[in-house]
């Protein structure tokens, strides 16, 4: 009779035991677990925290009961392995309920120690009101503080897939939730291109976050937390959550002297079997070739771990017969209302992995747009360039995401390429895909690729383009031109392209693009065929572009919050309006979910004009880029923009028609905005802005300052982060002032002894030095706009920007001067 001890429950030693019982009535099975509980619903934590599990009991899918009248298992909970013996074959155990120690005798030892959370040396860190979520214990501990304190505001630090399941749960509990992210993107799975879809999404939540920013400590303040970013700012908190990952538990493996993989992980074989012939490991802690790489990896998902537990059960009764192949990291997650798949390699693992390879985005319908409630669906493809082998993949939606995310998984585990991914037969009816699914297109959309039928480029070569040198082709309608476009970009709808071949270059680079990138692939085929060989499409449309460029965190939303009439938190101090209940007004209802750019628009404005005068329109979309448009094209139409929502992917914006006489009296008004552009760091000329600037200020004026090339240098922090830079931004660095402490003067600056002067006899006149008129500026509501393009050229990041400044460009410059009676150039 052979005996086994396994090491560890939940997914993989639980299961292991399951089905070395099913398999082998006669065996001695032990299990040891240092926990209280062996076998519970990991991935469902965060949801029992956020209430929308509701009973514990649910999670705990077995108790050391259950299994062992089910199961005949020894279970023994609050028992610790603490040594393995090995040429003894036995193992040193702690019973944690009394304090005393035993030894068990073995003929197979499997070890599932799984992860633990990563808790690094950061002063404070040990406070109460900070928590990990690694198991039913946490989460009890979690529950009872909420019930305990009713706390207000919660930080989660880290933002992988955990991090931002407990944020929606946290959220969910009504709590004013901050994110702290140290990548300058959530979800470092993904690629930032489509990361960036879920920091628009976290926007429209109203969930403040913070990027390329860590916690440097944590301080206890009475009945909260101060949080100290490295940045230096501080961020208040009455609990917090750590989520900056996790790490193999390799502790008992390594004082054995079993191998290690280089990665740290354990290193088993094929067998799942570790370097001592009698010994096995599964789970969380163990590291394998990865599929496609060859390299040891890590995979930190219940998947994996089931199906190993269930294979090396099979292989410790009847042999060495099943062979794993690893895992490619199938993964989800629901992020408020988006949906988060991947599979595979990302593009930047490819590109560090130094492979040949090709990447696009496609944007698509959940189920046909004819049968009401389609929402949008953005697939990125990573693949081979001549033979269309599948690396990875990429899925964010509302629904269906977990279905087209598993196809995919499918064809890549089986080594399949994008001609795959066009064959497949899918289930199809309206409710439920399109007679080509959003992954068949996926698949075609590559193939014209590897073909030759068109050649794409990426968001982020175009967003580096010296733009003369190419000429960028907008293929969409006027109306969608007007509302957000690409710089230097030359508007020709797609259908009138061959009637205009003759205003189209054909001695530059021809870069089109369009909403998603179907009509620009149609353009790009016109040209090809007209003669054009210089053409590429934008992948993923101007969609993908907006939302990768844009920006991408969203801090101090709750420096001055309130909560209105309404239920919903606002930033600032209430209105008369939105202290106001709302008025009685009649209100039409328009659905538009399911229609793809430009079609929200348009629907919008026909229903706008059958309105009359003081009526409301709510409409109901499913294309997230209709939140901006729809803020855009109230603004240039005057009428008024009541709110915008969205919940499970449907955006709800109502929208009231504005009377003429008001719009007309609008208009009439002459402005008395104050813009200036800061083109300067000479010390004199940055005192006589920032003088004119508070004056303007303290009049009811609103002033903005455009601070482009050296005038960067005067809104630069202090104490700067270090930032990585290319050669030319360090030189950069090197030349310029430091900050608006270290500019010069214009004139008698003597070495440095004329700016000291001035500012002696500055302080004897009582006249705020350059620092204060600064924050005097921001307190009075000064807008403070650096250039992006000067950013670029001068090498100058955001990090290194006084806090309060924005980033913009020569739109949104323009934008205020049209509003202003007095524009100066200083």
């Amino acid at each position: 009779m052979a005996k086994f001890l396994i090491v560890g429950g939940v997914a993989g030693g639980a299961t292991t035991a399951a089905r070395l019982r099913r398999m082998d009535e006669s065996a001695e099975i032990i299990m040891f677990e240092r926990g209280e509980h062996i076998s519970y619903a990991n991935c469902g934590l965060p949801y029992y925290v956020g209430g929308v599990i509701t009973e514990r009991e649910n999670l705990l899918l077995q108790t050391p009961e259950s299994f062992h009248k089910r199961l005949n298992v020894d279970v023994r909970v609050k028992n610790e392995v603490i040594k393995i013996n090995r040429e003894e074959k036995t193992v040193e155990v702690k019973d944690l309920s009394n304090n005393t120690t035993y030894t068990e005798n073995y003929d197979k030892l499997i070890v599932s120690p799984g992860a633990e959370p990563i808790k690094p040396p950061i002063p404070g860190i040990n406070d109460k009101a900070i928590f990990t979520v690694r198991n039913v214990k946490d989460t009890d501990k979690i529950k009872k503080f909420h019930k305990e304190h009713q706390p207000q505001k919660a930080v989660v630090v880290g933002a992988g897939f955990i991090g931002l399941e407990m944020a929606e749960n946290l959220h969910h509990l009504g709590m004013m939730l901050t994110i702290v992210e140290m990548a300058e993107q959530v979800m470092t799975p993904l690629d930032y291109e489509m990361a960036a879809v879920v920091h628009q999404h976290l926007k429209t939540k109203n969930v403040e976050f913070y990027l390329k920013d860590g916690v440097s400590e944590f301080e206890r303040k009475g009945d909260y937390l101060e949080i100290r970013l490295q940045s230096g700012r501080k961020i208040e908190a009455d609990m917090v959550i750590l989520s900056i990952g996790v790490r193999p538990e390799t502790k008992l493996i390594k004082e054995a002297g079993i191998e290690l993989a280089p990665n740290g992980g354990i290193q088993v074989n094929e067998y799942l079997q570790t370097s001592d012939e009698h010994i096995y490991a599964l789970g969380d802690a163990i590291a394998f070739p990865h599929p496609i790489t060859g390299k040891y990896t890590n995979a930190y998902l219940a998947g994996p771990a089931n199906k190993q537990g269930r294979m090396l059960a099979n292989n410790l009764i009847l042999g060495h017969k099943f062979a794993y192949k690893g895992a490619i990291a199938t993964a989800i997650a629901k992020v408020f209302d988006l949906t988060v798949g991947s599979t595979g390699l990302a593009e930047k693992v490819l590109k560090k992995e130094g492979f040949e390879y090709v990447s696009n985005i496609t944007h698509s319908g959940s189920h046909a747009g004819y049968y009401p409630g389609a929402t949008p669906t953005s697939i990125k493809l990573m693949f081979h360039p001549k033979s269309g082998k599948l690396y990875g993949a990429q899925v964010l939606g509302y629904e269906g995401v977990d279905k087209r995310t598993d196809l995919i998984a499918t064809v890549l585990q089986k080594g399949g390429t994008i001609y795959d991914l066009q064959e497949i037969e899918h289930a199809y009816a309206p409710p439920y895909s399109s007679a080509k699914d959003p992954v068949n297109q996926a698949g075609f959309t590559a193939g014209n690729i590897i073909e030759g039928l068109v050649k794409i480029i990426h968001w982020d070569e175009l967003y580096q383009l010296h733009a003369p040198n190419n000429y960028i082709l907008d293929v969409r309608t006027p109306d969608e031109y007007e509302l957000g476009k690409i710089e230097g970009s030359v508007n020709i709808e797609v259908d009138q392209i061959r009637n205009r071949l003759d205003e189209i270059p054909k001695d530059k680079k021809i870069i089109i693009y369009c909403g998603v990138g179907l009509r620009g692939y149609f353009a790009a085929r016109i040209l090809m065929q007209k003669g054009f060989t210089e053409v590429y499409n934008l992948s993923g449309g101007y969609k993908t572009y907006e939302h990768a460029t844009c920006k991408q965190s969203n801090e101090d939303i709750f420096e001055s919050s309130y909560i209105a009439r309404d239920g919903h938190i606002y930033r600032g101090k209430p209105t008369e309006e939105q202290a106001e209940e709302p008025k009685n007004t009649k209100t039409i209802q328009v659905d538009a979910c399911g229609l793809q750019c430009p079609g929200p628009i348009i629907k919008l404005k026909q229903e706008m004009d059958k309105l009359e005068n003081g009526q409301r329109l709510q409409q109901k979309v499913t294309d997230a880029g209709f939140v901006k448009d729809a803020e855009a094209w109230c603004k240039m139409t005057g009428n008024k923009l009541i709110s915008i929502d969205s919940e499970k992917g449907i955006y709800t914006a109502v929208i009231e028609k504005q009377k003429q006489e008001m719009k007309t009296a609008h208009h009439a008004q002459l402005p008395k905005n104050k813009t200036m552009v800061v083109f300067s760091d000479d010390m004199d000329r940055a005192l006589a802005s920032l003088v004119i600037a508070n004056g303007a200020a303290a009049t009811g004026s609103k002033v903005t300052l455009f601070f482009t090339f050296w005038g960067l240098n005067i809104i630069k922090k202090t104490d700067k982060p270090k930032v990585e830079k290319d050669l030319m931004g360090k030189m950069f660095g090197k030349m310029m002032a430091k900050g608006a402490d270290d500019l010069k003067l214009s004139k008698m600056n003597m070495m440095g002894l004329g700016s000291k002067m001035m500012k002696k006899r500055m302080l004897s006149k009582k006249v705020d030095s350059l620092e204060d008129m600064l924050k005097t500026a921001m307190e009075n509501g000064v807008e403070m706009i650096a250039c992006q393009m000067s950013m670029d050229v001068m090498g100058v990041a955001a990090e290194e920007l006084l806090d309060g400044v924005q980033i913009g460009g020569v739109a949104t410059y323009l934008s205020e001067a049209e509003q202003s009676n007095l524009n100066l150039f200083i």
